[in-house]
């Protein structure tokens, strides 16, 4: 059925030019490989990750090639499987997570790697499933594997900072961190101090504030670990906030933080900054999406558009305001 059938699709083919340079086109739906489901997509996210492969940061890496359809997480229906695919049927609804180097998510089908794909029970609307597979796969593998976390509770008390705790991986990290033995420090903007209180945080700070410019904690609290989530903070202002054995996870590492990196290393310091390579797993992905069944997680959706209007949600990512998660919605 796939072969010649013809789809809806928001593409670009050369980096930059913002919101202006998607374009709306028919192409053909793609057929799946042994390996892969091709999924009828019911919502798709934006992520900040997208925003640098279109602006040409990730050259020569990502896209693949031009013309390229962007964005890789989504949930939606699998209308056809590949002949390899044993643990997924027609009519199946899942989340996924989509190549970066290929992406695919802004149109009306996409195929995804089964070892990327999990089951997305009926508790779980489209549009929570298409917020979590980047934004709350970070939050989860940042808090338990960098930070040690234990999110059962069951693990030494730790008090952790979170930098702009109201967008997409900060808004899940502060509800994952709570689970554990922990207590949440958070900064965002004013206008979202009582949202993030909502969350779970423990103590709020407007980043724009001396305290919060500074990241000092209201309590006095020195941090185990930091999801640092913002950008263009340097390491002078974490180094004095830490614990003696503090860590600095940084989720998106420049040029300054890869120096501070190694230069800790070489000097043995017991504080460390630690770029965070997210390794793409079903199970984690499994793990948060188990949680929002449970209604113990929730995706905060900042807004929703059609896929015909994509150059809107395109655009309310790039000003960097949003609270929670943009979501596209194949309607």
């Amino acid at each position: 059925m796939a072969g010649k059938k013809l789809m809806h699709a928001v593409q670009y083919d050369r980096y930059g030019h913002g919101p202006a340079g998607l374009k709306h086109v028919e192409v053909p739906v793609l057929v799946p490989s042994k390996d892969e489901v091709l999924l009828k997509l019911e919502a798709t996210s934006i992520n900040p990750f997208d925003l640098r492969i279109k602006n040409g940061i990730l050259r020569p890496f990502f896209p693949r090639k031009f013309p390229h359809i962007p964005t890789t997480d989504v949930a939606g229906e699998v209308v056809e499987v590949g002949s390899g695919v044993k643990n997924f049927k027609v009519g199946d609804k899942v989340a996924a997570m989509l190549s970066h180097a290929a992406g695919g998510g802004l149109a009306e089908f996409a195929v995804a790697k089964v070892a990327l794909t999990v089951p997305r029970p009926p508790e779980v609307s489209a549009a929570e499933g298409a917020g979590l597979p980047i934004a709350g796969v970070t939050a989860h593998q940042a808090l338990t594997q960098s930070a040690g976390v234990k999110l059962d509770g069951s693990g030494p008390r730790k008090n952790i900072l979170i930098t702009a705790a109201s967008g997409g991986v900060g808004h899940y990290a502060v509800q994952l961190a709570k689970f554990g033995n922990t207590h949440v420090t958070a900064t965002c903007g004013a206008r979202n101090l009582d949202f993030v209180k909502s969350l779970g945080a423990d103590e709020v700070v407007d980043y724009k504030t001396p305290d919060g410019a500074a990241l000092k904690s209201p309590s006095g609290q020195k941090f185990d670990a930091v999801i640092h989530c913002a950008t263009g903070i340097p390491w002078s202002t974490f180094e004095p906030n830490l614990s003696e054995h503090g860590k600095v996870i940084d989720l998106t590492p420049g040029p300054s933080a890869m120096m501070t990196f190694v230069l800790n290393k070489l000097t043995f310091s017991k504080k460390q900054l630690v770029p965070l390579l997210v390794i793409p797993k079903s199970e984690s992905l499994r793990s948060v999406v188990e949680l929002v069944k449970e209604g113990k997680l929730k995706t905060v959706i900042d807004s929703t558009h059609p896929l015909s209007k994509a150059e809107d949600a395109w655009a309310k990512s790039f000003s960097g305001h949003a609270t929670g998660k943009i979501i596209i919605e194949q309607r």
